[in-house]
């Protein structure tokens, strides 16, 4: 069973250290839009998946950012939310994991919850019961001399 989150509504999502930030839902919309970035067009053919993941991370976090919390500059002053911003927050590693997992991996979970069972069977087959019966083998005789 799917469960839609019939919710539209941006949220906040908590990263740890202080660090919050105000989310778009994550949507079929959000993620075109985040594959047709001009950053993941612009990816070479050779570049590795670890590379992929995080400029697509980052371009997926500069489309759904709408505000953050407990982000400053050097000196501890409060910087407002830019794009060139976004994609510095996600270079310090346990934000951008946690942005992986408590965000786009919500995405991730359909494919999970489609594969819990099997697919019901169809065609002709379908509601077939099976008639073969195991062969047994036959008793061994012993001849005596």
């Amino acid at each position: 069973m799917i469960r839609l989150d019939l919710s539209n509504e941006p949220a906040w999502l908590d990263l740890g250290h202080g660090v919050r930030l105000h989310l778009h839902p994550l949507t079929t919309a959000m993620m075109v839009a985040s594959r047709n970035d001009p950053s993941v067009s612009a990816l070479d053919e050779e570049a590795t998946d670890e590379e992929s993941a995080l400029v697509f991370a980052k371009a997926l976090a500069r489309n759904a950012t709408l505000d953050w919390e407990g982000v400053g500059d050097s000196d501890g002053n409060v910087i407002r939310t830019t794009p060139e911003g976004i994609s510095a927050l996600l270079d310090v590693w346990p934000l951008f994991e946690a942005f992986q997992t408590k965000y786009v991996a919500k995405g991730l979970v359909l494919d999970q919850e489609k594969n819990v069972s099997s697919p019901l069977p169809n065609g002709s087959s379908a509601g077939a019961t099976d008639i073969a019966k195991p062969v047994q083998k036959p008793a061994k005789t012993v001849l005596k001399p």
